[in-house]
């Protein structure tokens, strides 16, 4: 198989061999012109060019982006696995993803624990912005939530934001991860500042 000579990075935008970014329909946005050429990367799906590079974010946005869907308010997002707001799924890794500035509508539960967007680490690593995912299992049980701050001295919960089947953007304590055994796991994103 050849290599590619372009790739797709962004809705309507090509990354020429050598970095250059070039919009389809005129110049590249803003956005993708922040994407440096080492961040583009291509995933082989059969013969498709899969974008994967987002801009950087700071653990202050991650958080503040969170916010945005009023969380644990009569005016939170409400969950859904099939509807979008502001582009991204309402379902739990749709709302990591928009926090985290990723690919619209966001990768699922399972992307996010890839290594294209995160790497594992231990609970004990744990800082503001940084994911809690439950990998395994089907859409109905995978989940993920946002590592706030640690609740108590104990750290035996943490304050996370989540979106939660059932009830919608939400933030409250929580302890996934913090059981011997749990299918709960650290990961710290990628792109995070």
């Amino acid at each position: 198989m050849a290599s590619p000579r372009a790739i797709l990075i962004g809705a309507g935008s090509l990354a020429l061999a050598g970095g250059t970014v070039l919009g389809l329909h005129g110049a590249a946005t803003p956005a993708e012109r922040q994407l440096p050429a080492r961040s583009v990367q291509l995933q082989a799906a059969g013969q498709q060019a899969v974008p994967l590079a987002a801009p950087t974010v700071t653990r202050a946005e991650v958080i503040s982006r969170a916010k945005t869907w009023n969380p644990h308010t009569a005016d939170r997002v409400p969950y859904s696995q099939s509807k979008t707001h502001g582009g991204y799924r309402t379902d739990c890794s749709g709302y990591v993803s928009m926090t985290l500035r990723l690919p619209k509508p966001g990768p699922n539960t399972v992307g996010l624990a890839s290594s294209t967007y995160t790497t594992r680490i231990n609970m004990s690593q744990l800082k503001k912005g940084d994911i809690i995912i439950d990998a395994i299992g089907s859409n109905t049980t995978r989940h993920v939530v946002i590592f706030e701050k640690w609740a108590n001295s104990a750290r035996s919960a943490y304050w996370a934001y989540e979106q939660r089947g059932g009830y919608g953007t939400d933030y409250r304590t929580r302890s996934y991860g913090l059981s011997s055994g749990s299918e709960y796991k650290a990961y710290r994103p990628k792109n995070i500042a």
